[in-house]
C-alpha cells in the first residue's frame, strides 16, 4: 500500500493564524488528489496520522510563538516574526494580504468581452464621480472640524479668560482642568470601546494599506466614526497634537466606504458598483482620500497630492495623479466655499482662523550670507532635534504598550492623566513669565481679552499682556499663527520661547500614543517654529528675515527631521503662508535637516509601521537578498490540486489551512504530463463550492454550463461584509465524495518565476507588481512543475533572518527619497 502513495515531504512555516493570512502549504509531488484517488481507503491513512499529526505538532509549537508575540513592546522589540498578526489600536489581530493582481480567469475573461462600450464609459464615470464625492464629503468633515474644534475650545478658553480677569485664578484652573479632563476622557471612552483603530495618527496604517497590508477594522464605519469625533474632542481638550493626520486616515475611510462595490443590505445594488468589488480599485479610491484628508487639513490641494505621492501610496501612475489632482481640487473648493460663508459671523466662534492657514505674504524675505549660515544651522537643529524625537518617541509608545494592553479603563486612565498634566502646563507654566507692556505700535488689540489673539492678559493689569500665556492660553492653531506672525520681533522673551519648546517637545512625546485620534504635524510643527523664532531673536537686527520667516524655516526643518517628508512638506508650507519667495530657504533647510536624521533612524511613520508588526514591504530589496535564491526562503509544505478535484479533498484543505491561494496541477488523463495551470484563490473557492456545481465522475464540465451559472461578479470581494465563510457551505456526506471542475476560476497566467532567481529581483517583482503570491517554478523541466509559492511573508527580514542568521551582519540598505 505505502508503495502506490509518493512520498511528500511536509515542512510547515505558517504561524499560527488560520484565518486568512498569507501562509503558503506546499506539497513537493503531483499534487494530494493523485495519492488520495489511488485509494480512498487510505484517506484516513493519508491525512489523519501525516498531515493533521505535522499540523498539530506545529500548531502546538506556535502557541508559544503566539504567547511571545502577544507582549508589550517594550519586552519585545520584535513584534511579529511571521508577519500573519499585528497590532491594531492596542490589541493583536490577524492580518492578510490585498489581492491587487488581476485575476484573469475564463470568467474575468468572458465579463470583459462581453462588455458594452456603454459599460465601459459607465466604469470610467463612476470612477470620477466617486473622485468627487470622496473630495466633498471630506471637505464636509474638514470643515465641520475645524467648526466643532474653535467652538468647543473656544468657549473653554472663553469662559477660563472670564474667571482670570474677575482674579479667580484657582476656580478658573479647575475650570480649565476639568474641561480638558471631560473632554479627553470622552474621547478616550469612544475610541477604547467602540474603535481602537482609530487611536493614534492612522497614517501609518493607510501607508501599510497602500502597501498590501490590511488589518483589523482600520478602515471600518466605526473608526471613520471614532475619526471624527475622538479627533475634535481631542483637540478642544488642549492635548498637543492635531487634527491633520487623522484627517488623512479620515479621508481613506470615506473613499473606503464608498468603494464597497454597493450593498445588498442598504439595497444599493447598482450594476456598476460591482466593478468596484477588488481591492485595486479601492486602492486608487483610498490614495485619493488620502490626499483629500491633507488638503482639507493644510488647505494644500497640490501639497495633497504629493503627500500621497511620496508618503503613503505604494504604486502610482498617471491616471490616478489626475483623479488625486482632481479630488483634492473639489476639497479646496468646497473650504474655500464655506470659509465665505462663516466670514459673515454665521459660525459661532469660527472665523478667518481654524483652517490652518498662516499669512506670510506681507512678510519681506530677504536675506544676506549671514542669514545662509543661521539657516544652515536651523536645519541640523532640526535634523538633531527629529532623530531624537522619533527616538524617544519609540521608547515611549513601547511603554505605553504596557498600559494599554491592560484593556479600555487603563486607556481611559492614561488620557485623563496625561489631560491633567497637559493642564497644569498650560495653566501654571505662564505665572513663570513676568509681564510686557504693550508695544504702542501694536497692530492687534493690546492687551486681548476674551479672544484669541497675540497679547493675552492672563495675570497682567491692564496694558500689559503675558507672552507665555499667548502661545500656551490659545489652540495649536492660534499659537503657531503668533509664532509666525511678522512685525512682531520683541513680542517673545527668549526665556518664554525656550520654556515653550521645552514643554511642547515633551508633551508632543507623551501625548502620540494615548488612546484618541491624534496628529504630529501640529507638535512638529509648533516645536519647530518656536526653536525658529528663538533663533530669530537672537539673531535681532543682525538678520535681515523677520523672526516669523526663521519660525517657518524651523518648522521646515523639524518637519524634515521627524517626517522626512521633503516635496511634499516644502509644498504644503508654502501653501499654508503663501510664501513662494521662501521656497529656496524651505528646499534647503528641509534636505539638511532629512540628511543629518536619516544617520540616526527612520521616520516617525515608518518606525511606527515596524512597531505595530505591519508587513511593510520597502521599494528597495536588502543587500543580503542579492545572495539568496526564491527557493531558499519558501515556506512548504505546498498544498497543490488537480483542475478536477474531489470535494472533500477541497473541504479538508480549506479546513485545514487560512491559506489564501492554491496552485492547480493537471496530470494524467487530464494532461499529457504535470502541468501547472494556474492559481485559485480561497475566496473563489469558497463561492464555487457553495454553487454546487458538482459531478459524480472525474471528467471536466463544459464551459458554457458554467458560465450560465457564474458570472464575474459573483467572485468580487465582499466589502464591509464579512463574506463567504467556510462554515457557511453546506455539503453532504454524498456531495463531498463528488467533484469539482475548477479550470473556470482558476487564475491562468499568474506570475511565475525560476527558483534560481535572485531573491532581491523576486522582491522588486513582487512588490513593482502589488502582488499576493508569486510562484517558484522548477529550473530543471523534469521535476514538478511548481516548486513552491512566495507570499509577503517571505520576504520580511524577520523571516529571512530567521532562516540565515549569518546574515545579520549584512549593513541594512537605509531608504532614501
Amino acid at each position: 500500500m505505502e508503495s502506490e502513495v509518493p512520498h511528500h515531504d511536509f515542512r510547515w512555516d505558517g504561524g499560527n493564524d488560520t484565518r486568512g493570512a498569507d501562509i503558503e502549504i506546499s506539497l513537493e509531488g503531483p499534487g494530494v488528489s493523485k495519492s488520495l484517488e489511488r485509494n480512498r481507503s487510505d484517506h484516513s491513512e493519508l491525512h489523519e496520522p501525516l498531515v493533521r499529526k505535522t499540523v498539530s505538532m506545529s500548531l502546538e509549537r506556535n502557541r508559544s510563538d503566539y504567547s511571545e508575540l502577544h507582549v508589550p513592546l517594550v519586552r519585545k522589540r520584535t513584534l511579529n516574526t511571521t508577519s500573519q498578526i499585528a497590532i491594531v489600536g492596542a490589541n493583536v489581530y490577524p492580518i492578510e494580504s490585498l489581492d491587487y493582481e488581476i485575476v484573469e480567469n475564463d470568467l474575468f475573461k468572458q465579463d470583459w468581452r462581453s462588455r458594452q462600450k456603454i459599460q465601459i464609459v459607465e466604469y470610467i464615470v463612476l470612477k470620477w464621480t466617486l473622485a468627487l464625492l470622496i473630495g466633498l464629503l471630506t471637505g464636509l468633515v474638514g470643515f465641520f472640524n475645524n467648526l466643532a474644534v474653535e467652538n468647543i475650545a473656544g468657549f473653554k478658553l472663553l469662559l477660563t479668560s472670564n474667571l482670570m480677569f474677575e482674579h479667580r485664578y484657582a476656580l478658573a484652573f479647575f475650570t480649565y482642568a476639568g474641561c480638558n479632563m471631560i473632554l479627553a476622557g470622552t474621547a478616550a471612552a469612544i475610541c477604547a470601546y467602540i474603535a481602537p483603530a482609530a487611536a493614534g495618527s492612522g497614517i501609518p496604517e493607510v501607508k501599510a494599506y497602500l502597501n498590501g497590508v490590511d488589518a483589523h477594522s482600520i478602515l471600518a464605519p466605526s473608526t471613520l466614526f471614532v475619526k471624527i469625533f475622538g479627533s475634535i474632542l481631542g483637540v478642544s481638550a488642549g492635548f498637543v497634537l492635531g487634527k491633520e493626520g487623522p484627517m488623512v486616515h479620515t479621508g481613506a475611510c470615506i473613499a473606503n466606504l464608498l468603494g464597497q462595490g454597493g450593498s445588498r443590505k442598504y439595497h444599493l445594488t447598482w450594476r456598476g458598483l460591482r466593478y468596484f468589488k477588488n481591492d485595486r480599485d479601492r486602492r486608487d479610491l483610498i490614495t485619493c482620500g488620502s490626499a483629500a484628508g491633507v488638503a482639507a487639513a493644510f488647505r494644500a490641494p497640490v501639497g495633497g497630492v504629493l503627500f500621497a505621492l511620496e508618503e503613503v501610496a505604494s504604486w502610482w501612475r498617471s491616471a490616478l495623479l489626475w483623479r488625486t489632482f482632481f479630488t483634492t481640487a473639489i476639497v479646496a473648493l468646497v473650504l474655500r466655499g464655506l470659509i465665505e460663508y462663516c466670514r459673515k459671523g454665521q459660525c459661532g466662534l469660527f472665523g478667518q482662523g481654524g483652517l490652518i492657514m498662516f499669512d506670510l505674504s506681507e512678510s519681506v524675505a530677504t536675506y544676506s550670507m549671514p542669514d545662509l549660515i543661521a539657516i544652515l544651522v536651523l536645519g541640523v537643529v532640526g535634523g538633531v532635534f527629529g532623530g531624537l524625537f522619533n527616538f524617544l518617541l519609540d521608547k515611549l509608545l513601547r511603554t505605553y504598550s504596557i498600559i494599554n494592553e491592560r484593556g479600555a479603563p487603563s486607556k481611559i486612565l492614561l488620557t485623563i492623566t496625561i489631560s491633567l498634566l497637559t493642564s497644569c502646563c498650560s495653566f501654571g507654566l505662564p505665572w513663570l513669565a513676568s509681564c510686557t507692556k504693550c508695544p504702542a505700535d501694536a497692530v492687534e488689540e493690546c492687551p486681548t481679552v476674551s479672544r484669541s489673539g497675540n497679547y493675552k492678559n492672563f495675570q497682567c493689569p491692564p496694558g500689559y499682556y503675558n507672552d507665555l500665556a499667548s502661545l500656551f492660553f490659545n489652540t495649536n492653531d492660534d499659537a503657531i499663527r503668533n509664532l509666525f506672525s511678522s512685525g512682531t520681533e520683541n513680542e517673545f522673551h527668549l526665556s518664554s520661547l525656550f520654556i515653550f519648546f521645552t514643554a511642547i517637545y515633551s508633551l508632543g512625546i507623551i501625548t502620540y500614543g494615548i488612546a484618541v485620534p491624534s496628529g504630529l504635524f501640529i507638535p512638529v510643527i509648533l516645536a519647530g517654529a518656536t526653536y525658529g523664532r528663538f533663533v530669530g531673536t537672537i539673531l535681532g537686527t543682525i538678520t535681515d528675515l523677520d523672526p516669523g520667516l526663521f519660525a517657518l524655516l524651523g518648522a521646515a526643518s523639524f518637519l524634515g527631521g521627524t517626517m522626512r517628508m521633503t516635496v511634499s512638506v516644502c509644498v504644503i508650507l508654502l501653501e499654508l503662508t503663501n510664501k513662494l519667495l521662501m521656497l529656496p530657504l524651505v528646499m534647503l533647510v528641509l534636505l539638511i535637516s532629512k540628511t543629518i536624521a536619516d544617520g540616526f533612524n527612520k521616520g516617525v511613520y515608518d518606525q511606527i509601521v515596524v512597531m505595530k508588526g505591519l508587513p511593510y514591504m520597502e521599494a528597495h530589496a536588502e543587500p543580503y537578498m542579492r545572495h539568496l535564491a526564491a527557493r531558499d526562503v519558501i515556506s512548504g509544505p505546498l498544498i497543490s490540486f488537480s483542475g478536477v478535484e474531489r470535494v472533500g479533498n477541497l473541504i479538508y484543505a480549506l479546513r485545514l489551512t487560512g491559506h489564501n491561494g492554491f496552485p492547480v496541477v493537471d496530470e494524467p488523463p487530464l494532461s499529457d504530463t504535470p502541468e501547472l495551470i494556474g492559481l485559485v484563490l480561497r475566496s473563489h473557492l469558497l463561492v464555487f463550492l457553495n454553487g454546487k456545481r458538482f459531478t459524480k465522475d472525474r471528467v471536466r464540465q463544459p464551459r458554457e454550463n458554467v458560465l450560465m451559472n457564474f458570472g464575474a461578479s459573483d467572485f468580487g470581494k465582499s466589502g464591509l461584509g464579512k463574506g463567504l465563510k467556510l462554515e457557511d457551505l453546506e455539503i453532504t456526506d454524498e456531495e463531498m465524495e463528488m467533484y469539482v471542475d475548477m479550470h473556470l476560476i482558476v487564475n491562468t497566467s499568474p506570475y511565475t518565476v525560476a527558483e534560481t532567481l535572485s531573491l532581491g529581483k523576486a522582491h522588486i517583482l513582487f512588490r513593482a507588481l502589488g502582488l499576493r503570491h508569486l510562484c517558484v517554478v522548477p529550473k530543471n523541466p523534469k521535476g514538478p512543475p511548481i516548486v513552491g509559492i512566495l507570499t509577503r511573508h517571505d520576504f520580511m527580514p524577520e523571516h529571512i533572518l530567521g532562516l540565515f542568521p549569518h546574515l545579520k551582519s549584512t549593513k541594512p540598505l537605509r531608504a532614501t527619497t
